[in-house]
């Protein structure tokens, strides 16, 4: 006899702890034997989501409560990822909604929800962190009513029930009042209100390929829901792709979810999560069906990617010296592998064998795959981000992105101005405790480079979250208002000597020691023009002792240019060297230009 099922997605603006929320939940559902040692956010398995305590790869777990079988989508909160959030969606019969107590529902919020709600989920509210001070949960509730009836929800999706929460403490509760220690009530709200799923074990085979992984000994592996008839380990089935081809094949292994690992199956049953191997082709939206009668699912459509940069070899004259994987067959392979499980990832290879242009959800997306690859040892050069362009009804067009920005008063005025400048289009404004709320369209491409703006406008202060909203007609041209860069004009070891005499002249990126060569770009111009400086000057030497010898001579702090820093900063002529070991900015000569 199979266990009742229910399958939940959480879902969650950025950092609003939905993750430790997964966490709490499979402490008390037994998952763990006593005394196992328990790291933090088990759900964030990658080393880049514990580092940036965000959630980029959507993941699967299952838990028993009073023999009833849950399976929980942790699902990506970020919109760059959301490539991820609408196929999981597809697997599941509802949905916990989780918002701040303080904040209420943010962009990423209301980006996950609205294709929650097309999908037809009730969605569960859940109130969390409402142990932290400021916290306001009954108008957080009030927010989630106003959004859900702003994104056309219809009367019984604005019945929504909800509940309180702490993730980090581990319980919840339906009213503040309750007295409750444990997630009991979370547990419950799941059994009464996702209905169980639809499906009929006695009709032919049909799942749907939503998720994607690669396993060195199984090939790809896709994750999906089983929508009607049963599966068995070793039968033979039939892959009904994307141009409607059917592709016959054998089920090598059949896995179910248990906690945080996967386990072999015999067989499964209409409404469960299951991942299947033995389709090395089988792609997103693609349906597994049987070879007697296929049937397909109606495809899933997933947003198309809105930013592109160019990933190139190295050819710097440090190339070679900090990588492990450097030649163009190794970055293609890298690539190429990529697309086995990143869904919303585009490669294409250009008219050069040395560079491929790379397509993505945004800036951060395509920022965690170069983080990835350097991390695994390989040494590339990547170009600046460009939007990509579109014709809608013989229009061209381009993407526009809704953006928030949480900022203290006194930055208001800068930000609206720097934004007017980028083709930015105030929404709506708000003030509360010194702080304001303002709302934004803004085309895409006027968001490049405006972080490091942002953080300078509000002094680190402020914070700022953006989804993409749709394409819409070109705005016209945006001017870039950034000054020049200073460039090394010689090879060698970065002096303080040299330093500290062109300090006067702008900005350095790097520290005395340093090594640089032609082209490098150590420094941003306090002008806007270019220039050439010798970094590696060293003072001349007499046997003569200055007056002023012994005092201390101070350099100032070189600018931090982190690897997302760097991709915002650089400009259409300019280059970021990635190794394992270095992020350096280069400028291209008129020649290289030419030929790109």
């Amino acid at each position: 006899m199979t266990l009742p099922i229910r399958n939940v997605a959480i879902i969650a603006h950025v950092d609003h702890g939905k993750t430790t929320l997964v966490d709490a939940l499979l402490k008390q559902s037994g998952t763990f034997r006593d005394g196992e040692e328990v790291p933090d956010c088990v759900m964030d398995s990658n080393d880049l989501e514990r580092e940036r305590g965000i959630t980029i790869l959507s993941k699967n777990t299952a838990v028993n409560y009073e023999d009833t079988l849950i399976n929980i989508v942790d699902t990506p909160g970020h919109a760059d990822f959301g490539g991820e959030v609408e196929r999981v969606l597809g697997m599941v019969d509802g949905c916990l909604l989780i918002v701040d107590a303080n904040e209420g529902p943010m962009p990423q919020t209301r980006f996950v929800l609205k294709k929650a709600l097309e999908k037809g989920l009730r969605p569960i509210v859940l109130v969390n962190k409402i142990d932290r001070p400021q916290a306001d949960p009954h108008g957080a509730v009030d927010k989630v009513l106003d959004l859900f009836l702003e994104l056309g929800a219809d009367d019984d999706q604005c019945d929504f029930p909800y509940l309180f929460a702490s993730g980090l403490d581990g319980f919840a509760k339906e009213e503040m009042e309750d007295d409750n220690e444990d997630m009991r009530p979370l547990f419950e709200s799941f059994l009464h209100h996702v209905p169980p799923p639809a499906g009929d074990p006695e009709k032919p085979l049909q799942l749907q390929v939503t998720t994607l992984d690669y396993s060195d000994y199984l090939g790809r592996i896709v994750i999906g829901r089983l929508h009607n008839g049963t599966v068995n380990a070793g039968q033979q089935a039939a892959l009904v792709t994307e141009d409607g081809s059917i592709v016959k094949g054998k089920i090598s292994k059949l896995m179910g979810f248990k906690g945080l690992s996967r386990v072999e199956l015999e067989s499964a049953s209409a409404g469960n999560i299951v991942a299947i191997a033995g389709f090395a082709k089988a792609n997103i939206g693609e349906t597994i069906t049987c070879p007697n009668e296929p049937q397909a699912l109606p495809l899933i459509k997933v947003d198309e990617p809105t930013l592109q940069m160019t990933f190139c070899v190295n050819d710097s004259p440090f190339a070679g010296k900090e990588g492990k994987f450097v030649t163009s067959r190794q970055i293609r392979d890298r690539l190429m592998r990529e697309l086995e499980t990143n869904v919303a990832l585009r490669v294409e290879e250009t008219d050069s064998p040395d560079r491929f242009a790379v397509s993505g959800r945004g800036e951060l997306h395509l920022g965690i795959l170069i983080e990835t690859m350097r991390r695994e040892g390989y040494e590339f050069q990547v170009s600046q981000p460009q939007v990509i362009y579109r014709e809608v009804k013989g229009q061209p067009c381009e993407p526009y992105e809704y953006l928030v920005l949480d900022i203290p008063e006194e930055g208001v005025g800068g930000c609206i101005e720097r934004l007017g400048t980028r083709k930015g289009e105030m929404q709506d404004m708000q003030m509360s405790n010194g702080r304001s709320q303002l709302e934004f369209v803004i085309p895409a491409r006027g968001l490049i480079g405006f972080r490091g703006d942002f953080m300078r406008l509000t002094r680190g202060d402020g914070i700022m979250n953006h989804s993409f909203l749709d394409y819409r007609p070109i705005a016209g041209d945006i001017a870039a208002r950034r000054n020049g860069v200073i460039i090394s004009f010689e090879e060698g070891k970065a002096t303080f000597y040299a330093l500290k005499n062109a300090e006067d002249r702008g900005t350095f990126f790097i520290e005395p020691g340093a090594k640089v060569y032609k082209g490098m770009i150590v420094g941003e111009h306090n002008r806007p023009q270019d220039i050439d400086l010798n970094v590696c000057k060293t003072k001349q030497l007499t046997n003569h002792r200055a007056a002023s010898g012994d005092e201390l001579v101070q350099l100032q702090a070189p600018a931090d240019m982190s690897l997302e820093r760097s991709l915002e900063y650089i400009g259409p002529d300019e280059l970021v060297e990635v190794t394992p070991e270095s992020v350096r900015l280069r400028k291209l000569s008129k020649k290289k230009l030419a030929k790109r």
